[in-house]
């Protein structure tokens, strides 16, 4: 049977790597590829490059539309609720990052074994390179399973990773028309686990992460992003994304599990309580990060109110 794969990329001034990228996505395993780009306020000459690999696009449709012009959390959302695309399997793409071949064929081959109309998601690890193609490393390996209990304070898994059969599609598409999101990754991440749904996370990276200053979001590890991490927290930046999670949750509570809903109400009760009775809740609940430093970084956030 054929398989279709739509793939949802939201481009912004991204001429300088956009022709790297598309020839990543062309030499992709799987057949059937319809592409649908949002191009989002672009100054440079992004729409024209397009165009012209639109016009040898061998794979499947290849649709290029103007994004909503209010940054790429709105730009991606403006995908996922589109009803003219339409596909067996989704993956985000991002504007400057390279694709192993195998990296659609390889997340299908385990979204393909999930039960029929269960949510199913496939993320994984990351091999960072800089600007010029260079590796520089990868992003973290993590190692605990994936859960709401997890998702609820972290995201695992870069957009650019993601790909998603059609019943997380349709859930996404629901959810993302009641409510705005932080970012699609933590976004998906957070409800295809809350609404009861399958989400893997491979340790394989496939995918070649470009960092440079232009990234909006760039690489977690390493001393830099710590302080930046720790700065953001202290001045309530982690609790004000916190906050808009866990709102849009709220608008999409009727389409969690009844254990989901449980964690978000005691999750929300806690930030409102009082020393010591927060970091006891918090413990009870079950909530967790990846890592002991970042589990560390739960408690500390806690302790401090800026949860």
């Amino acid at each position: 049977m054929t398989t279709r794969v739509a793939i949802l990329a939201c481009v912004h001034n991204g001429e300088r790597f956009l022709a790297e990228q598309f020839a990543s996505l062309a030499r992709q395993t799987v057949s059937d590829i319809d592409v649908w780009v949002s191009v989002d306020g672009s100054s440079d000459g992004s729409m024209e490059l397009l165009g012209e690999i639109a016009s040898g696009w061998t794979k499947g449709h290849f649709t290029i539309l103007r994004g909503p012009g209010e940054g790429f959390a709105e730009n991606f959302r403006s995908l996922m609720v589109n009803p003219d695309i339409d596909a067996d399997y989704y993956a985000f793409c991002d504007q400057d990052d390279v694709w192993a071949p195998d990296k659609l064929e390889a997340a299908i081959g385990w979204l393909s074994q999930q039960p029929a109309g269960t949510p199913a998601l496939h993320g994984s690890r990351t091999r960072i390179v800089d600007i010029e193609g260079r590796p520089v490393g990868f992003s973290p390996l993590f190692t605990e399973p994936p859960s709401f209990r997890n998702a609820i304070v972290q995201s695992i898994a870069g957009g650019n990773t993601m790909v998603m059969n059609r019943a997380a599609h349709d859930l996404m598409a629901e959810a993302s028309r009641r409510s705005g999101f932080v970012s699609h990754d933590w976004w998906c991440y957070m409800m295809v686990t809350g609404a009861g749904g399958a989400f893997h996370y491979s340790p394989q990276p496939r995918i070649d992460y470009r960092q440079h200053v232009g990234n909006l979001v760039g690489s977690n590890d390493g001393l830099r992003a710590r302080l930046g991490r720790t700065g953001f927290l202290l001045s309530g930046g982690f609790a004000r994304w916190t906050d808009r999670n866990l709102a849009g949750l709220q608008a999409c509570r009727d389409l969690l599990t009844e254990d989901a809903r449980d964690v978000l109400d005691r999750f929300e009760a806690l930030r409102k309580m009082w020393l010591p009775r927060r970091l006891i809740e918090l413990r009870r609940s079950g909530v967790y990060r990846q890592s002991s430093k970042g589990q560390a970084s739960l408690y500390i956030a806690s302790a401090i109110n800026r949860l």
